[in-house]
């Protein structure tokens, strides 16, 4: 990998895990050990979901991921589906409280 690619790569780690950052303790208990734990490993396409679903207000992820409801879009619907999943894995983190 070169330098170039390598600093634009973290430049955008810090941007996702920035936006990531939402405020409400909810959505960080979510997103931030989703973006830590699976975004690398996520295809290209669901990397693009995630990247466009953080983009959205505050209100309405907080509605989809503590499933309030469902986004109409299926990119959304798909990656919510993967970040609840990982939320709802107890092994996926061995930081993490019983």
């Amino acid at each position: 990998m070169s330098d170039a690619t390598n600093t634009e790569s973290l430049a955008l780690r810090k941007r996702l895990h920035w936006h990531s950052r939402r405020g409400m303790w909810e959505l960080d208990l979510l997103l931030i050990p989703f973006l830590e734990h699976c975004y690398d490993h996520l295809s290209a396409q669901d990397q693009t979901a995630y990247r466009a679903l953080i983009e959205e207000e505050d209100q309405d992820l907080f509605a989809w991921l503590l499933r309030r409801e469902v986004p109409q879009d299926p990119a959304h619907q798909r990656i919510v589906t993967l970040i609840q999943a990982h939320a709802e894995n107890a092994d996926n983190d061995p930081r993490r409280p019983v």
